[in-house]
């Protein structure tokens, strides 16, 4: 059994982990809001980036000079999966659930014999997916160093994928991040960006335009913006869902922290008690003796 002075020294260690957790839930806290802030504004733009392109779209379908963005290679051979993650831990299931979804994906894809590629954007993640794929990893960004996220690193991932892709290295690529919905829920999500998948009803109007210059010609230089907006609304749901899920994490370790304590305390107090009465019994038992 340990000693009273363990005790006291497992106690104070429990209280000085269950600090650090409170105070790790206050900062996710206040980060949490302005993260969802900056994740809520982005998806109005992005979904009617996404319907623009869809009428437009639906204008060139069929046209021999679509773009290879929206058209695709004509293959699906080689998937490229950008599997965007945390930096961090100490966040619950957040990034292993993206990793998850991703991975399933992949093995599914080999299973059928295509050929898998990884491009990861976040620590956490490269860290998982280096253990079974990492020969199919063909580049990784860290982005600790960014203070705040902005378009600009959206921008410059959307270039690396695009050099890739227009080198031939891969037919499909899908994107991997976590869909913010609330402090306690965070939806892994996949979504195909190369080549772009236009959903039913995107194209929901049901005027006739005209355009100058051609869809075509529209489409060339709008989805690669559109590749880049994507992205920064993945980064951003990302920040949100990160937050969110830390949130949460560190307030059940604060309470999982209180009740360790709580029973920490009552052995103590037990054991301290026992030990006291034990001293007297043997203190009467010495006075009866002489």
């Amino acid at each position: 059994m340990a000693s009273l002075k363990d005790m006291r020294v497992r106690i104070a260690s429990t209280k000085a982990t269950q600090k650090i957790t409170k105070a790790m839930q206050m900062v996710a806290a206040s980060k949490l809001r302005r993260a969802q802030t900056a994740a809520e504004a982005a998806r109005p733009y992005a979904d009617k980036m996404s319907a623009v392109i869809g009428n437009i779209a639906s204008a060139a379908a069929g046209s021999p000079g679509a773009p290879a963005l929206l058209a695709g290679t004509g293959r699906d051979q080689v998937h490229l999966l950008l599997v965007c993650t945390g930096e961090r831990g100490l966040s619950g299931a957040f990034n292993s659930s993206i990793v998850r979804l991703a991975r399933e994906r992949a093995l599914a894809l080999m299973n059928e014999g295509k050929e898998v590629k990884f491009f990861c954007v976040g620590r956490k993640g490269y860290e998982q997916l280096r253990r079974l794929f990492e020969k199919q990893i063909v580049e990784h960004l860290d982005l600790r160093s960014v203070r705040q996220l902005g378009f600009v690193n959206a921008e410059d991932i959307a270039k690396k994928v695009l050099a890739r892709f227009d080198a031939g290295e891969f037919d499909v690529c899908t994107l991997f991040y976590s869909q913010f919905k609330s402090v306690i829920a965070q939806i892994p999500t996949a979504q195909q960006i190369i080549p772009l998948v236009v959903e039913e009803g995107a194209a929901t109007s049901t005027t006739s335009y005209e355009y100058e210059p051609e869809e075509d010609e529209i489409l060339t230089r709008l989805l690669p913006r559109n590749l880049a907006v994507q992205i920064f609304r993945a980064l951003l749901e990302n920040n949100a869902s990160f937050y969110g899920a830390q949130m949460s994490a560190m307030d059940n370790a604060t309470r999982n922290a209180g009740e360790m304590i709580r029973k920490q305390t009552l052995v103590y107090n037990r054991t301290r008690q026992a030990q006291i009465t034990k001293e007297l019994i043997e203190i009467i038992s010495g006075a009866e003796a002489v």
